[in-house]
């Protein structure tokens, strides 16, 4: 039986893939290469010695998709990561993240029950929070009021998912609420390496290390925080590629339902922090200039992840030196001559 990873060749999608291959996992990919590149498809064979198939196929291309599950009779489960996913710009563009992120989700779940494959865990965020007084996120919380385009069309498939699991409880579900995926696989081969400006902070320090930009940007040192920056909750990508493979045993282990875990660390870390343990454990120079906030940041959030350790078993290992050391070992593996 194999996993269908959608998505498969962007930041998590990738490292999950890797982590499925090395748990001895069949998977099957597909990525319409919007914002990844094909190249990350053979790095991911390179870093696991195994071999899968892959489709370049958009979500919304329903004919095509359904020709992958006629090809590929033993999907039994989705991992679903496709999706626009660039915060200002669905602000910007809010018709076609709607278009992209809620049809293409209905076109694969239509084509799921089509080939009676209920089996599904969905790529969520914890943007569905919303700007809640608590600063500390629990899974019972409601989903908030959103503040982009973008969280507003997780919120409405998590929704999605709730209704179709209350018309039909044949369907088994898991919900994965990220917080801040940083890092890169320690082979340096796959990492977080967006197409055109970042809109996260990683990259962008990233590329201020590698003097492609000539500085960083920190919105805001007056926040009610240790050092005046933002503090979020940052999370290596490898734990959270992990947290998928502890959430599918459980959909494969217990009845079918409904089950909704944050994947963070639970320790928030500030702007500020993450700058100087990356220029610290790396070696190098990132200049960086304070500047005015941005609207609807909010001084600091994290997750309480204590479902995710008692249910899934799952706990973050990596720690905020890891989260620097790999991600700039991806650049020096991948861009620097």
């Amino acid at each position: 039986m194999s996993i269908l990873v959608t998505g498969g060749a962007g930041y998590i999608g990738s490292h999950t893939a890797v982590e499925l291959l090395n748990a001895g996992e069949e998977i099957v990919i597909v990525d319409n290469l919007i914002n990844s590149q094909i190249e990350t498809i053979d790095k991911i064979k390179q870093i696991t010695g195994k071999d899968f198939k892959f489709y370049q196929v958009d979500l919304l291309d329903g004919e095509n998709l359904q020709k992958i599950f006629e090809e590929n009779s033993d999907i039994e489960s989705v991992i679903h990561f496709a999706g626009l996913k660039a915060v200002g710009e669905s602000v910007e563009k809010p018709l076609e993240y709607y278009k992209n992120n809620l049809i293409g989700t209905i076109t694969l779940l239509e084509t799921m029950r089509k080939y009676n494959c209920k089996k599904i865990i969905f790529s969520s965020s914890a943007t569905v929070y919303g700007e809640q007084v608590s600063v500390k996120y629990v899974e019972t919380m409601k989903r908030g009021e959103t503040t982009s385009t973008y969280g507003t069309t997780k919120a409405i498939i998590e929704k999605m998912l709730e209704d179709i699991y209350f018309a039909d409880n044949s369907w088994n579900i898991s919900i994965l609420r990220y917080f801040n995926p940083i890092g890169a696989h320690d082979s340096g081969l796959i990492g977080e390496d967006p197409k055109g400006i970042p809109n996260n902070l990683m990259p962008f320090i990233m590329k201020v290390a590698n003097k492609e930009i000539d500085h960083l940007n920190i919105f805001g040192n007056d926040y009610d925080t240790k050092d005046g920056t933002a503090a979020r909750d940052y999370i290596h990508v490898v734990d959270l590629a992990k947290g998928h493979l502890k959430a599918l045993e459980k959909l494969n282990s217990e009845k079918n339902g409904l089950y909704v875990y944050n994947l963070g660390t639970g320790t928030p870390y500030t702007v500020q922090e993450i700058v100087d343990t990356f220029k610290k454990t790396n070696n190098i120079e990132v200049p960086y200039e304070y500047t005015e906030r941005r609207a609807g940041d909010l001084p600091i959030f994290y997750a309480d992840p204590t479902k995710a350790r008692n249910e899934l078993g799952w706990v973050a290992e990596k720690n905020i030196e890891d989260m620097c050391k790999d991600s700039w070992n991806f650049v020096k593996t991948t861009k620097q001559k």
